[in-house]
C-alpha cells in the first residue's frame, strides 16, 4: 500500500454476515471513493478489492467473523470510516 494508507476493523454483526446483499452494499460505497478500498478476514491476508461484488462476495465471511479493512489514496480516511461504518451498523440489516 502507498503512504496516506489507513486500516481498521470491525466484527459482522448482521445475522448472515457477508452475503449478496451486503457485498452489493459495500461495493456501491467503495465505489463512491478515488482511493483503493481492501477488505480481508484475515490481518494477513488474502486482500480483495472492494469493489469488486464477485470478489467481496467471495470471502463468504460468517456473522462474528472480522473484517479487515484498509484503504489508501487521497480520500483514504473518510472511505475507512463510511466502510467500517456500514459493517458495525450491520449493512442496514438490523441484528439480533
Amino acid at each position: 500500500m502507498k503512504q496516506d494508507a489507513v486500516s481498521g476493523h470491525a466484527e459482522l454483526i448482521n445475522e448472515v454476515g457477508l452475503h449478496a446483499r451486503p457485498s452489493v452494499k459495500l461495493t456501491q460505497l467503495a465505489k463512491r471513493f478515488a482511493c483503493r478500498v481492501e477488505i480481508a478476514i484475515d490481518a494477513a491476508g488474502p486482500w480483495v478489492d472492494a469493489k469488486s461484488p464477485v470478489k467481496v462476495m467471495r470471502v463468504k465471511a460468517p456473522r462474528g467473523a472480522t473484517v479487515h479493512v484498509r484503504t489508501a489514496g487521497p480520500d483514504a480516511e473518510p472511505a475507512l470510516a463510511a466502510v467500517l461504518g456500514l459493517i458495525r451498523d450491520g449493512f442496514g440489516e438490523g441484528h439480533a
